[in-house]
């Protein structure tokens, strides 16, 4: 089973990171199904245009890229750095696939000194040699949540610089379901009784879709006693100690069959990233398992609703979904590195470029200070709460072999395949895979 990490984090973590990252050859990106808003489409204002491709760096002293939600807040904060330092500075957004952009652009030298991504891709990132480790000490990154360091260090080696953190929770329609479920058993009943009596469609919405979804199984994967990796002495992610296949994913894949299309319906390919939020933002399902980026469609739709921890199954173990961190990256090969560190260091790492970085991004912050002056507010809270709880997603380059094949067993389960067969051959197929990546 997977142990506790947080605490060898906390120690490690925190020293003084100066040492040069890892080289490596291998490309690629994570293939992580997007737990996060949708990937920017158009340039934000003030930002350099968008192009079909990587953007063409331009000669600003310091350069940074970005996704177009992110964009204004992240100018903010470069404007200032820009005005206090008298450089000049450029914030680009990168219309897709923001990861495989600066891994070439970074390897051809002429990528950004600074861009913003997941803390999942960190792994991929060290191996391909793109990213540096910050130069910050224990008292910066102290006033930190515990899971944002966690998260942003790697082979004992802090990488980014968090702001804001994620983790799934449990929405619900109050006006079918006013009370928070002890248990998952307890909601998926409230939700069949509400499509019964014909006020919902939907009793849970879990999105599945025809590819699966792993990151959204992982509640049900972990209350049922699996993990996805377990750790090496020293709380790093174990590559070599998959979890799927084994007696917890077993347990699990038993209870999402029992669940699905040939069981009490609860789960069903039919509910996608494409209709999840908005079937439930229209009041047309009782329940939602989603994160922060929700609320806004969720406020929008203009239902009464309520926001709590996921539960576990009755007689199981907590449900722990992943925590994922967004953060500021240094790149290894950027031409203006001092800059670079500086601007992440002392220009980023403050509390109003992290209020900023809430006011235009809306993710629950990674900052202490700041969670505590947004806490006031319930929906924030609970979110801050859940990744607190949560298991930060494992950041090694191996995630890259689950994704698929784990979602696509979960897709097949969830449409009644065998449950033990199903699970048992996907941890074959990723542990095939990992070690064909060496």
């Amino acid at each position: 089973m997977r142990k506790p990490i947080r605490a060898v984090v906390a120690l490690a973590g925190v020293a003084l990171l100066t040492a040069a990252c890892g080289g490596g050859s291998s490309t690629g990106s994570s293939a992580a199904p997007s737990s996060s808003e949708p990937a920017a489409t158009s340039s934000a204002p003030d930002a350099s245009p968008t192009t079909s491709g990587p953007p063409v760096r331009s000669n600003a002293d310091l350069v940074i890229w970005t996704d177009e939600l992110k964009a204004p807040a992240v100018k903010t904060v470069a404007d200032t750095f820009a005005a206090a330092n008298g450089i000049t500075v450029d914030v680009q957004v990168v219309s897709s696939d923001l990861q495989a952009a600066v891994v070439t652009a970074n390897a051809a030298g002429n990528g950004p000194d600074v861009f913003t991504g997941a803390h999942d891709w960190i792994g991929n990132l060290v191996q391909n040699g793109t990213i540096d480790p910050l130069q910050l000490s224990a008292a910066q990154v102290q006033g930190y949540a515990d899971v944002a360091v966690e998260a942003t260090t790697y082979n004992d080696k802090l990488y980014a610089l968090p702001y804001g953190i994620e983790a799934l929770a449990l929405y619900r329609n109050t006006a079918v379901a006013p009370d928070a479920p002890k248990t998952l058993d307890e909601a998926f009943k409230t939700g069949a009784a509400a499509v019964k009596a014909k006020k919902v469609e939907s009793a849970f919405n879990l999105q599945v879709g025809d590819n699966g979804d792993a990151y959204h199984m992982e509640p049900l994967l972990t209350s049922m006693g699996g993990y996805m990796f377990g750790t090496e002495a020293n709380g790093n992610y174990d590559p070599k100690d998959l979890g799927i296949g084994k007696a917890g994913s077993i347990a699990a894949a038993k209870k999402i069959g029992a669940l699905g299309e040939k069981g009490s319906k609860v789960l069903r390919r039919s509910i996608s990233g494409d209709n999840s939020i908005a079937l439930f933002a229209g009041g047309k399902a009782a329940y939602l398992v989603s994160g922060p980026w929700a609320l806004a469609d969720v406020k929008k739709g203009g239902i009464e609703y309520a926001i709590s921890p996921i539960p576990g199954f009755a007689g199981e173990k907590k449900a722990a979904p992943f925590a994922g961190v967004q953060a500021f990256f240094v790149s290894s090969k950027g031409k203006n590195k001092a800059f670079a560190q500086e601007f992440v260091a002392n220009a980023a790492n403050t509390e109003e470029a992290m209020q900023a970085m809430y006011d235009g991004a809306k993710l629950p912050p990674a900052l202490k200070s700041l969670q505590a002056k947004v806490g006031s507010d319930p929906d924030v809270k609970t979110f801050v709460d859940a990744a607190a709880a949560a298991n930060p997603m494992p950041a090694i380059p191996a995630m890259q072999a689950v994704w698929e094949p784990l979602g696509k067993a979960y897709a097949a389960i969830v449409g009644g395949a065998d449950p033990t067969k199903t699970i048992t051959n996907a941890g074959k197929t990723i542990n095939a895979a990992i070690a064909k990546a060496g």
